[in-house]
């Protein structure tokens, strides 16, 4: 019987305070209205942006249904929807592509001016929410809302995806793979022969290195204080790993003289303060460029002597590895299913999506590169 136009009552892990255990609830989802579609969740990856909503140093309206990496497939559209059809699969996204706006006019544009990031309202563009629980309104979180069973999104923030492609393997190109594959590839621009240097390697970090090895790096060198993560930097392109914890001098310094004089490209994919400025100062003086992927709390500042860009550096900063996504996302999932990348490398457990708790324990101690959830 068809569920169109009518509200779904599924489970959703809903995160009703700061720094406490997701709680498995039965929730109502709302039918889509116009210009929003209705998607029934098949996996989900765990991020560690979802962490930092979850600790609070990103800020989201709570309660709330986390989740920003998912793959499903359509179930029901709203009025007006044109893109996708019930039946598609699909990946959402949580930086929208409106294709209206001056950002997506613009060809290296991607911050859509429709994103749910500069101003976290945590609801559709009407100012109410699609999720209810227990009589109470349930907020959204990126505009995505993943860990659902069922969710509802604007047809801005959905790509149509190829209808043979597996959505467990392909859901990370909904943030960690995009994010990292472009911060090199489209961002940074690496070049063949260069060498680059990556801090963190994590989901986001190991994509990088995928895209510095497409790119044709001759150099890539991965760095983390956790050093089971090694083998994995290396079976997807790292050329070397070295930890900070290993080294009496500033990992920059040691980079430095790995490299003849700094690297030609640096990648911040973790997301604090002094790593971002060690990123910038392994590069060379002249024409390094370093790029920051990891995200902070608002409350964080960076501050430089402005002579590390005045003799050539350039910094960078990237969301969503500079794509545009609904124009991006479907080739990605092609170039994979045409084994271009090993997306599919990246996943390191697979857990129902009752044990999403037991998922963010993997990821919080280090024993996950990504967990993704299956519904």
């Amino acid at each position: 019987m068809s569920t169109a136009g009518k509200v779904i009552k599924c489970k959703a892990a809903v995160l009703w305070e700061l720094k406490k255990p997701f709680a498995i609830e039965e929730v109502e989802v709302a039918p889509p209205k116009a210009h929003e579609v209705r998607i029934k969740m098949v996996a989900t990856g765990i991020c560690r942006s979802d962490d930092h909503a979850i600790d609070g140093s990103l800020f989201t309206p709570l309660p709330a249904v986390l989740g920003h990496e998912g793959a499903g497939i359509v179930e029901s559209v709203g009025e007006g929807v044109t893109s996708v059809k019930p039946g598609d699969k699909v990946i959402p996204v949580f930086l929208p592509q409106c294709g209206t706006c001056k950002v997506c006019k613009h060809p290296e544009g991607n911050f859509c001016l429709k994103n749910n990031i500069s101003k976290p309202t945590g609801t559709m563009q009407d100012g109410i929410t699609r999720f209810t629980c227990r009589g109470k309104a349930i907020y959204h979180f990126l505009g995505t809302s993943t860990y659902s069973q069922y969710t509802v999104v604007q047809e801005c923030a959905v790509a149509k995806i190829n209808a043979a492609s597996p959505l467990d393997k392909v859901c990370p190109i909904g943030c960690a793979f995009s994010t990292g594959y472009g911060s090199a590839t489209k961002v940074a621009k690496v070049t063949p022969g260069s060498t680059c240097a990556v801090f963190g390697l994590g989901g986001v970090g190991l994509s990088v290195v995928m895209g510095c090895k497409a790119a044709g790096a001759a150099r890539i060198i991965g760095i983390d204080i956790n050093k089971d993560k090694f083998a994995k930097a290396q079976e997807v392109g790292a050329t070397e790993c070295i930890s900070p914890m290993d080294f009496q001098k500033p990992i920059e310094e040691v980079l430095k003289e790995m490299s003849g004089g700094g690297v030609d490209f640096s990648f911040e994919v973790i997301g604090r303060i002094d790593t971002m400025m060690s990123a910038l100062m392994c590069c060379q003086d002249s024409y390094g460029v370093s790029v920051i992927v990891g995200g902070v709390a608002d409350s964080e500042k960076l501050s430089l002597n402005p002579m590390l860009l005045l003799t050539g550096r350039t910094l960078k900063g990237t969301l969503f590895g500079g794509f545009k996504s609904k124009d991006s996302v479907p080739k990605l999932v092609e170039d994979f299913m045409a084994k271009k990348f090993p997306v599919d490398l990246l996943i390191t457990h697979v857990l129902p999506f009752e044990k999403i708790n037991e998922g963010f324990e993997l990821l919080r101690s280090g024993k996950s590169i990504r967990t993704v959830l299956t519904f």
